[in-house]
């Protein structure tokens, strides 16, 4: 009897563990099993925290169920020790934490009607994912309709929405900044792009007193942007440039280039603002504002450009910002701010966190860039820092969610302008070591060493660059 209290508690306790595991990953991973079993990026992970523990676990259960406990215990002790090196830990959110309870009482049921232990934790696992993902479709569709409903209330409300391969969190922050002197502005908040994330932010924080709103979009596949445009029905849409960004879901370049165009199917559209990328032509309704653009210069104090026929400045860093300033600087005389006050609001525009953000420290410029992940615009701040007379230390895990060519063509840039590079991931460190002739270079594969490694191995007079990030799942 004592034997099988032991056991079942064991079972319990791994079962959890497992559970844990998989919630982590699928929640890094937007709730997507596809992702989870066909894109995930560390996919060892799965042997050892996954396939082998379950396959152990059946083996003690079976033939030697008196040392089930102990290997129980240790899967959590090696879980516990995995978990605390992660950089982006599981976040127990209302989601999370009604997992937890269908495990345990799946679990509970299960148990009481089932002798094999292995039978249990299999179904305790599969309905209670099951369950989850059948309550979080109900709560959806309750919160869909919840937001729709308070859309179609605010009939003078001016929806903007923004999409690009890269660069649409700024435009969004610019367009705010912009705006708000003129207008009840609200924005989505951080990097939220997904329909599910617009319905959150609009229940929760859209007021009546609310005059624009502006949403970002990001896609992984066909048909999320349209989703989101059919939803907002934006009356303007700004489409910022088109590169080769998740290239791995969307298989070619032209298959990214419609999913953005998707933005263009609000039946409330009343002008759109286009990068050239897109390939649309102008006309009264659209306007390709890459084009406006002119005379752009950039260094380590700030961009200038020309707009039309107007100078603007501003404190921001990298010669792309030009660009994603202008689309905000026309989407503001669009909606009647005058030329004059804009030229004020660009020069004070603040940078976007870890977009080009300076810090001087210790003797040191510190430049952090780790929210910019494309291959222009980690070019374009390797060129901004090309003129600096001091050492230049490169921190990197190289361009993520690409192919190797792109990562070997961000090797040859590194290697006429660093004099130090550290790669901080190890998914790109074959493509990103291919053409280093001239920098020294080092492999840190911990990142929770990486603040140590700068306060031993930099001085005053160093400019630090970290380009990109990956957490510790990629």
């Amino acid at each position: 009897m004592l034997e099988n209290i032991y056991l079942l508690a064991a079972t319990l306790l791994f079962t959890l563990g497992l559970g844990y595991y998989l919630i982590t990953a699928l929640q890094w991973f937007s709730y997507k099993w596809e992702r989870i079993l066909l894109h995930y990026t560390k996919p060892l992970w799965h042997l050892y925290f996954a396939i082998i523990p379950f396959g152990v676990f059946a083996i003690f259960s079976t033939f030697w169920s008196s040392l089930t406990p102990i290997f129980a215990g240790l899967y959590l002790v090696a879980l516990f020790f995995w978990q605390r090196k992660l950089d982006k830990k599981l976040v127990f959110t209302s989601r999370i934490k009604r997992f937890f309870c269908f495990l345990l009482f799946a679990f509970l049921i299960f148990s009481y009607f089932l002798l094999n232990q292995i039978l249990v934790l299999v179904f305790s696992l599969a309905i209670s994912f099951l369950l989850m993902e059948l309550y979080e479709k109900l709560l959806y569709i309750k919160f869909k309709n919840s937001a729709k409903n308070k859309l179609a209330s605010m009939l003078d409300l001016k929806i903007v929405l923004i999409t690009a391969s890269f660069g649409k969190t700024s435009m969004k922050n610019f367009c705010a900044s912009l705006l708000e002197k003129d207008f009840n502005v609200l924005k989505t908040p951080r990097s939220v792009n997904t329909l599910a994330g617009i319905i959150k932010d609009i229940n929760e924080n859209l007021t009546p007193e609310t005059q624009i709103y502006i949403a970002e979009a990001g896609a992984r596949l066909k048909g999320d942007i349209k989703d989101i445009a059919q939803f907002l029905n934006p009356h303007f849409v700004i489409i910022g440039e088109i590169g080769a960004m998740h290239i791995e879901y969307f298989k070619s370049l032209e298959n990214i280039r419609s999913t953005k165009l998707e933005a263009l199917v609000s039946k409330n559209l009343e002008y759109a603002f286009l990068h050239s990328t897109t390939l649309k032509k102008e006309d009264e309704k659209t306007c390709i504002y890459d084009h406006k653009v002119s005379d752009i210069s950039a260094n380590l104090d700030g961009i200038k450009f020309k707009l039309n026929d107007t100078w603007f400045s501003s404190k921001l860093l990298g010669a792309f910002n030009a660009q994603n300033i202008a689309a905000s600087v026309l989407l503001a005389l669009k909606l009647g701010v005058k030329q004059d006050t804009l030229k004020m609001s660009v020069l004070n525009l603040k940078s976007v966190e870890h977009r080009l953000e300076r810090l001087d420290a210790g003797g040191k410029i510190i430049i952090d860039d780790s929210f910019n992940g494309n291959l222009k615009g980690m070019k374009q701040s390797y060129e901004l820092v090309r003129g600096y007379s001091g050492r230049k230390i490169l921190l990197t895990p190289g361009i993520v969610e690409a192919d190797d060519e792109l990562n070997e063509e961000l090797s040859k840039s590194i290697n006429e302008i660093f004099d130090v590079v550290v790669i901080t991931s190890g998914i790109n460190q074959k493509a990103l070591t291919k053409f280093l002739s001239n920098p020294e270079v080092i492999i840190l594969k911990d990142k929770s060493k990486m603040q140590e490694f700068l306060s031993q191995n930099t001085t005053s007079g160093d400019l630090i660059l970290f380009s990109n990030d990956a957490p510790s799942f990629v």
